[in-house]
C-alpha cells in the first residue's frame, strides 16, 4: 500500500506566518488627506462667495438672474468638488504607508482604495456638516413661515404682501377723497379677503354671484357708480389671479433649477471620487520611488 505522508509542519508555520495579519489600509493618511480636501473646499467656497458665486445682488435690475446664479454656483461646486478631491487624494498617496514586496497591481488597488475612501470620509463629514445646518435653517424657516401665515390671515387691517394690500385699498378707494377719513360702517376687507382667498385656492374663478356682491359692497362703501365698482372688483381679482399664477411659475423655475443643479452635483461628486482616486495612484507612486 502506498503510504500518503503530511505535508512537513514547517512549511504550514512559514505560510502561516507570511499571511498579514495588519490591515492594507492607512487610515492616517486617509484621514489627512480628507482633512486637506474639506479645508480646500472651505477656501474654496470663501473664494467663490467674495467673487460672487455665492450671493445675488439685492438691487432691482443689477447683478446676475436666478438662473445665472445657479448655474454659476453649480459650475463653482464642479471645481470646488474636482480641486479639493485632487489634492485630498494625493495627499493620501504620498503619506500613505509603504507596501514592501506586494506586487505592482495590488498596490494600484489599494491606492484607487485610498483615493477613494478619503473622498468619501470628507463627503460624509461635508454631509453632516451641511445637513446640521439645513435642520437649524429650516427650524427657522419653520417658524418664520408660522409668523407669516398668522400676519396673512389678518386682512382686516390690510395686511399681507404689498400688492395685495395695495390691490385692497384701491379696491375701497372713495370717489371723493374729503369722505376718505370717515366711511363710516364696517370694514368689509376681511370678507372681500375671503371670498378672494377661496377663489385661488381653487380654480382662480370667482362665481358671477360674489362679484355682484363684492360690487355692491365697494359701491356701498366708496360711493362710486355701479359699473365701476363692478370694474374695480374684476381688476382686483385679475390682479390677485395674476399674482398667483407668478408665484406658481417661479416656484417651478425655482424646482427645474434645483433638479439641474442636483444633476450637475451628482456627476461632479462622481467625477471627484474618480480625481481622487487618480491622484491617490500619482501620490502612492511617487512615494514609492522616493522612500
Amino acid at each position: 500500500m502506498e503510504t500518503v505522508l503530511d505535508p512537513p509542519r514547517a512549511t504550514l508555520t512559514v505560510r502561516q506566518a507570511e499571511v498579514p495579519t495588519k490591515s492594507a489600509a492607512s487610515w492616517s493618511a486617509i484621514f489627512a488627506g480628507a482633512v486637506v480636501a474639506i479645508a480646500v473646499s472651505v477656501v474654496l467656497f470663501a473664494l467663490g462667495s467674495g467673487l460672487g458665486f455665492a450671493a445675488v445682488s439685492p438691487w432691482q435690475g443689477q447683478g446676475v438672474t436666478a438662473t445665472t446664479f445657479a448655474v454659476t454656483t453649480a459650475i463653482w461646486f464642479i471645481v470646488v468638488q474636482w480641486l479639493s478631491s485632487a489634492v485630498g487624494g494625493y495627499i493620501t498617496g504620498r503619506l500613505r504607508t509603504r507596501w514592501i514586496g506586494t506586487h505592482v497591481h495590488e498596490v494600484f488597488f489599494r491606492d484607487t482604495a485610498h483615493g477613494f475612501v478619503t473622498w468619501a470620509l470628507a463627503t460624509v463629514l461635508v454631509a453632516a456638516l451641511v445637513i446640521a445646518s439645513v435642520t437649524s435653517t429650516v427650524g427657522g424657516g419653520v417658524r418664520a413661515a408660522s409668523t407669516v401665515a398668522a400676519g396673512a390671515a389678518q386682512v382686516d387691517n390690510g395686511s399681507g404682501t404689498p400688492t395685495y394690500a395695495y390691490g385692497m385699498d384701491k379696491l375701497f378707494r372713495a370717489a371723493d377723497p374729503a369722505t376718505a377719513s370717515a366711511p363710516g360702517g364696517t370694514d368689509p376687507r376681511t370678507e372681500v379677503g375671503h371670498v378672494v382667498a377661496q377663489a385661488l385656492t381653487g380654480d382662480g374663478n370667482v362665481p358671477e354671484a360674489d362679484r355682484t356682491y363684492l360690487a355692491g359692497l365697494v359701491a356701498a362703501r366708496t360711493g362710486v357708480p355701479a359699473d365701476e365698482a363692478q370694474r374695480r372688483v374684476n381688476d382686483f381679482i385679475t390682479t390677485a389671479t395674476q399674482a398667483k399664477d407668478q408665484v406658481k411659475a417661479a416656484a417651478d423655475s425655482a424646482r427645474k433649477v434645483a433638479a439641474k443643479t442636483a444633476i450637475f452635483a451628482a456627476l461632479a461628486m462622481a467625477i471627484g471620487a474618480f480625481i481622487a482616486c487618480l491622484t491617490a495612484v500619482i501620490g502612492g507612486r511617487l512615494r514609492d520611488e522616493h522612500p
